[in-house]
């Protein structure tokens, strides 16, 4: 199951760190999303993006509203206008990572 069917995302840019939240549709879903986002899976999907020399990924636990908010350092390649991606914006990685497959146990 793609992550977006259980959460929607929320981001934003800060210099060449982006964070992204994401936010369980359902109470019921938080405890899933904490067990499989973890810092070093979101690190690991973004990889590619990410500046090799950048600190780590931080995960934060935001239990009362079912979020997680994930600081990704280095992902903006020296900031959105710096960058020469395209869409480099955090809002495109936001929805990138809502189409991370989730295990879903039986």
């Amino acid at each position: 199951m793609k992550l977006q069917m259980l959460a929607h995302s929320r981001t934003g840019d800060k210099g060449d760190t982006s964070n992204i939240s994401i936010i369980a549709y359902r109470a019921e879903d938080y405890p899933l999303l904490c067990e499989q986002l973890t810092a070093e899976r979101v690190a690991e999907y973004f990889a590619g993006l990410r500046d090799p020399d950048a600190a780590p990924v931080r995960r934060y636990e935001l239990p009362n509203v079912q979020a997680l908010n994930f600081v990704l350092p280095g992902i903006l390649r020296g900031g959105v206008t710096r960058s020469l991606a395209l869409d480099a914006h955090g809002k495109c990685l936001g929805s990138a990572l809502l189409d991370l497959d989730l295990t879903i146990k039986s």
